[in-house]
């Protein structure tokens, strides 16, 4: 490095914040913190044992819809469910611009608007959805549902099971098939025959494919972005350790913690899971340019202290414990694990040749949680599908932090869709 310091590149609205990389020599120089004295969760307000949205709480912008019994793909059953959902724009008389936002692993509904009751945080794609955005709300009538599994509104292992309890680790296996499934009972509660579009990310993107597989005509056009049609080996083993972080906790209770006084939540194992998903979302680049080897402030990594990257996962792992719920990521990481396109289908070539509608596929170049080649496989499967590449060093997050890119291509896809229609 020619420099002590180091640029601060832009932050995900998800993933913002976190402390900033300092100087490798700075004066004065303070005596290093041990392990034991150095600044830790417990120094802040305690942990709730979940952030889940819980009846009672404030609603924000939330509107819900009630979609009666629903059967599972893994045989299970789920005698009542809810999303979760908001809205921008109008629908139009015909149904004709409707657009389906579909969140990633621990975004939500709220996917643009400030902060306020009930939104702790601001929407995570606040420059996609408005008026005058890429999907601009003064013409297009946009819906973004908080997947069935979620903590932010909709059934989910925080909300109550029949016996009145929260269903914790009682609460069903669900594929991104089911969610799909509960997604498709909200558009025809909302009276939406077709999506003008479908578009998500990561997670999101897994069920933007699942719509366009198992519901085709019910979709005129999709946005696959920074996903894939099967999760691979090298995932699942990811996704595995996540889970096992989880369950590792002492405080996990087996998912049975909703009762637990704040702080006595499995808070450190949901910390440490968003730490090792942390890794995949940014590339290798972006960590060895903004924190290389770099103490943290004052401590010295030979007397206990921390490097800054250490600070920097540590800080992403405290902010996730505040606002999610341990059950919800191991939930939803196993729809992930499950995910194959082409299970039942004849297999993934088979089930992207018979998708019909219009695709965009994005990649992010330096993306090591959804690599490039997956998106490539997605966009040489589904006849004449047109794949774009955004060139970013900060890895998979590059779908949100390079949002001007990203934006104009979803812009001038649609564009040219309106052109095309009679």
């Amino acid at each position: 490095m020619s420099s002590g310091t180091q640029p601060t590149p832009p932050e995900s609205t998800t993933d913002s914040g976190g402390p900033a990389a300092r100087p490798l020599f700075s004066t004065p120089r303070a005596r290093p913190r041990t392990l034991a004295s150095r600044p830790s969760p417990s120094d802040q307000p305690p942990v709730r044992a979940s952030s889940a949205w819980r009846d009672g709480d404030a609603v924000g912008r939330r509107q819900f819809a009630d979609l009666g019994p629903f059967a599972l793909e893994s045989g299970g059953r789920l005698p009542a469910v809810r999303l979760a959902y908001e809205t921008w724009g109008t629908l139009d008389e015909d149904g004709s611009n409707a657009v389906l936002v579909l969140h990633a692993l621990t975004g939500d509904s709220h996917v643009t608007g400030p902060a306020g009751d009930g939104h702790p945080t601001a929407g995570w794609w606040q420059s996609m959805i408005g008026p005058g955005a890429p999907i601009d709300t003064e013409r297009w009538f946009v819906v973004a549902p908080n997947v069935l599994g979620g903590c932010q509104g909709s059934t989910g292992p925080a909300s109550l099971a029949p016996d009145g309890r929260p269903w914790g680790g009682r609460f069903p296996l669900l594929t991104v098939r089911d969610q799909v499934a509960a997604e498709i009972r909200l558009a025809d509660l909302l009276g939406i025959d077709s999506w003008a579009l479908v578009i998500g990310a990561s997670l999101g993107g897994l069920r933007v494919l699942e719509w366009a597989a198992g519901a085709p005509e019910r979709v005129d056009a999709i946005a696959a972005i920074a996903t894939a049609a099967q999760t691979s080996g090298d995932q699942i083993a990811g996704f595995h350790t996540q889970i096992s972080a989880i369950r590792a906790d002492p405080l996990y209770r087996d998912g049975d913690f909703y009762d637990a006084t704040d702080g006595d939540g499995p808070h450190v194992g949901l910390g440490l899971a968003r730490q090792i998903a942390h890794q995949t979302y940014r590339s290798a680049v972006e960590l060895d340019q903004r924190f290389g080897r770099i103490p943290q402030g004052a401590e010295d990594p030979l007397e206990g202290g921390r490097f800054a990257v250490q600070s920097y996962l540590d800080h992403h792992g405290d902010k996730l414990a505040r606002r999610f719920d341990a059950n919800t990521y191991v939930i939803l990481t196993r729809t992930m694990i499950t995910h194959d396109l082409g299970r039942d289908r004849g297999g993934v070539a088979a089930a992207l040749a018979a998708i019909t509608a219009r695709t965009l596929v994005i990649a992010v170049d330096s993306d090591r949680l959804f690599p490039p080649a997956q998106s490539q496989r997605i966009a040489d499967g589904i006849p004449g599908a047109v794949l774009r590449t955004v060139h970013s060093d900060f890895g998979h997050d590059g779908f949100l932090i390079e949002e001007q890119l990203v934006g104009s291509l979803v812009n001038e896809f649609l564009e040219t869709g309106a052109r095309q229609r009679p």
